[in-house]
């Protein structure tokens, strides 16, 4: 018999690590060709690792909410052959930061076996072996252990949470010392209680629930990007009366031609990433210490897309200014079909440059959204409206009825200022007002 190492894959541009979230399969279990082992999740998408051989487990490696490196083997699977097979991918060289963090990890390891001189099965709190004996190695008290705070589930401390502590006691120094007796924490845990936020009072009518994974990283996300960029928005009131007339006359017919609908989506990105390449000063990022601009060669627009649960993701649509109406509508209604299946990959979600959400599908007029860090703009779409305006012809003016929608623009005033911000939103509306009526499709 053969073993083969499961390795944790890559999974696309700037993603380094995965959180194990659970696994689908149990030591002992068989496994085929490609069917799902386990549950990873990163910070933006959740995904599955596939088996790349038939076999058995017969070894995993690490356990729910512990976080792993891209290459690092994750489980170990016995197969029918005479030879042990590594997979083709060869790991790249890890970081010393992160060397070291696994050679902690690995010596936790081969002592979970080894007998604490800290009896921590008397905590009410559950604690892996692993977390038990980086404790152990690091001389946690039980005390001190009960008091950190855990991020797994349940509330479980994690690998990560207890070398973060480890870190931060180490950089206390004489503080972290005092902080280990049992006085000094319940002082410090009673000191935090009162100087945090009070808790809102919760009578017995009312229901608990638990955010979700995504839901906690949202929301983390959102008050990063208020605290991190000046937000400032732009409004303008934009005719789409030729749009709309167009896309009800050729509808039909685009999607007899190409098999996809015809949405105004594809139509409003279209004008978005020309504006985008009048203004490249739109697509740029800030470097994390605020002091240079970062400009980006591709024009990749993210795609604000709510999911099933009632969370957004926002897919990416790499090199936009590149596609024509057609590519433009079948990269949109491919990346909204997945997101609405939970069938995105983590590339999918990556390397976006600026951002357009969509906030008339759910009958708002306009809107103010929040940056999608470390972007500087995003712009939302007002629903679509029938309006009495003011028509301007060579005869005079006159009364008459138009579709019309409001475009807000919400940009990051530490480097784009109100000029920019305005003359970029103006241009995405004068493309959409001078959309072609006699455009073939």
């Amino acid at each position: 018999m053969a073993k083969f190492e499961l390795k944790l894959p890559k999974m696309g541009e700037s993603v380094a690590e995965a959180t194990i979230t659970s696994w689908l399969k149990e030591v002992g279990d068989t496994i085929e060709m490609d069917e799902p082992v386990l549950e990873i999740a990163t910070d933006k998408v959740d995904s599955e690792v596939p088996s790349e051989v038939d076999g058995t487990l017969v070894e995993k490696l690490f356990e729910a909410d512990d976080v792993v490196k891209v290459g690092q083997v994750i489980a170990i699977i016995e197969t029918d052959g005479d030879e042990d097979v590594a997979s083709e991918e060869k790991e790249e060289e890890e970081p010393a930061e992160a060397a070291e963090v696994s050679k902690t990890v690995e010596t936790a390891k081969e002592t979970a076996s080894a007998e604490s001189s800290e009896d921590y099965s008397d905590s009410d709190k559950f604690y892996s072996p692993l977390v038990k004996n980086i404790a152990k190695e690091e001389g946690i008290s039980l005390t001190e252990l009960d008091a950190i705070d855990g991020t797994g589930k349940d509330s479980r401390v994690t690998k990560n949470d207890i070398l973060e502590y480890v870190e931060n006691r180490k950089k206390g120094g004489n503080a972290a010392s005092a902080a280990s007796t049992p006085k000094a924490v319940e002082s410090k845990a009673t000191e935090n209680k009162i100087s945090s936020s009070p808790e809102p009072v919760v009578s017995g009518e009312d229901e608990i629930v638990e955010m979700s994974r995504m839901g906690k990283m949202i929301a983390h996300h959102m008050v990063d990007s208020v605290q991190k960029s000046a937000h400032v928005q732009s409004f303008i009131e934009v005719d789409v009366t030729n749009i709309w007339n167009w896309r009800n006359k050729h509808k039909n017919e685009f999607q007899k031609k190409e098999g996809e609908k015809l949405t105004f989506t594809p139509i409003f990105m279209e004008a978005v990433a020309k504006a985008i390449r009048d203004f490249p000063l739109i697509n740029i990022s800030v470097n994390e210490d605020a002091t240079k601009i970062i400009k980006k060669k591709n024009i990749n627009l993210g795609m604000a897309a709510a999911l099933p649960d009632g969370n957004l993701i926002v897919p990416v649509i790499k090199n936009a200014d590149r596609l024509n109406l057609v590519g433009m509508a079948k990269a949109v209604n491919d990346l909204a079909n997945r997101a609405r299946q939970n069938k995105l990959k983590p590339d999918d979600i990556q390397g976006g440059t600026y951002t357009v959400t969509n906030v008339g599908t759910f009958g708002s007029i306009m809107g103010t959204p929040i940056i999608n860090q470390p972007q500087v703009g995003i712009l939302a779409l007002g629903a679509i409206r029938k309006m009495p305006a003011v028509i301007e012809t060579p005869d005079g003016d006159f009364i008459g009825i138009r579709y019309k929608m409001i475009l807000s623009h919400s940009y990051d005033h530490r480097v784009v200022n109100g000029a920019l911000g305005g003359q970029f939103v103006q241009r995405v509306a004068q493309y959409l007002e001078g959309f072609d009526k006699d455009r073939e499709i």
